[in-house]
């Protein structure tokens, strides 16, 4: 790790992406995540990288696949319109097992909705953002730091299991500035993998990436195996945090920048006598199922902190096959809960279930 510097989320993102060998970055600008493209566009050149502005979303998009089929590390990133436009090639990485980062920087919606920051693309991320059957890793920071952190591990993630991430942050966390140690610098990947297009050099048979497939009975088999690989990843990369949770009657649920929020309205509500916990999901496909199925057997309640309608709210029912109730603090179109709005909602599931 190297000395911590003051960078806004964004910027901290694409250095981290730098660091971590990424040398081809395909974007176009949109609001709130316009500094990450420019970032690059300054930085790229100057190490023998690649930057290009596509002349659009779906143009970056299958840039994006054109490089992740020769094995490289490669990226884009937009916000929440702009994400719905790159959704086709986003399916056509996953049917082809590529691995690429996607950063969705969200903003209000739907439509063009507004620039302010939202968490209204969980479902769109968590559901596999485009046609067919699948998943994308799907990774939430929480801070500055985390944007870093988890840009790295999304690359990691990505390039073991071939399949797409995305980092799923939100106008906040792209524009606030805070401290941040660096990862340490690693050089890219000189071999290519095995599944890679780089050319034989009449060595080897030919590698074909495609997602085409016509046979109805080789297809199945493609999705049957592609699951396997998922249950696998629910298995072993599940991330999350618990704060205060050893003896909480109540658990929050949230990610981003209304689980800070939340934090300090647990630390508030906690002066008051409340016994109230949070656990925050990092990664929110694979969700963490387990541990909120554990919460479930000595909470009363749980209370879910968004930026949407209560997108995640209903992964939470889910998981706990809703053994207990679970209450929703919500805002949108651009706003955020302050910590009295998330405290009262506490105080409310305290008296309740008291």
């Amino acid at each position: 790790m190297q000395e911590k510097v003051l960078m806004k989320g964004n910027e901290a993102i694409a250095e981290a992406a730098i660091l971590a060998g990424c040398r081809h970055y395909f974007g176009y600008p949109i609001t709130p995540q316009t500094e990450v493209a420019a970032y690059m566009a300054k930085k790229m050149p100057k190490i023998g990288g690649t930057f290009l502005q596509a002349e659009s979303e779906i143009a970056a998009i299958n840039m994006v696949y054109g490089v992740a089929s020769t094995g490289k590390l490669c990226m884009t990133s937009s916000s929440s319109p702009g994400i719905s436009l790159k959704c086709e090639g986003i399916s056509y990485l996953a049917g082809a097992d590529l691995p690429a980062l996607i950063l969705n920087v969200q903003r209000g919606g739907p439509g063009l909705g507004g620039i302010q920051p939202s968490q209204a693309d969980y479902f769109l991320a968590t559901r596999g953002p485009g046609h067919g059957d699948f998943h994308v890793l799907v990774l939430a920071p929480a801070s500055v730091q985390e944007m870093a952190d988890l840009t790295g591990k999304a690359f990691e993630l990505a390039q073991k299991y071939r399949m797409p991430a995305m980092l799923l942050a939100d106008g906040t966390m792209g524009q606030m500035m805070e401290p941040v140690a660096l990862p340490d610098a690693k050089e890219p990947e000189a071999a290519a993998p095995a599944w890679a297009v780089r050319g034989t050099e009449g060595k080897r048979e030919h590698n074909i990436i495609n997602s085409l497939e016509l046979s109805p009975a080789v297809l199945e088999q493609k999705n049957i195996e592609r699951f396997e690989r998922y249950a696998k990843i629910e298995q072993d990369e599940v991330m999350w945090e618990e704060f205060m949770m050893d003896d909480a009657e109540i658990c929050v649920v949230s990610c981003g920048i209304t689980a800070r929020v939340s934090r300090n309205a647990i630390v508030e509500a906690r002066k008051q006598g409340i016994k109230v916990g949070m656990i925050r999901p990092i990664t929110l496909w694979p969700f963490p199922k387990k541990p909120l199925i554990a919460a479930a057997e000595k909470v009363k309640s749980f209370l879910c902190v968004e930026l949407n309608m209560g997108q995640m709210k209903e992964d939470v029912e889910l998981a706990i096959r809703c053994k207990k109730p679970v209450d929703l603090c919500y805002r949108v179109g651009g706003m955020i809960p302050s910590p009295d709005e998330v405290l009262a909602k506490i105080q409310k599931a305290n008296e309740e279930g008291g």
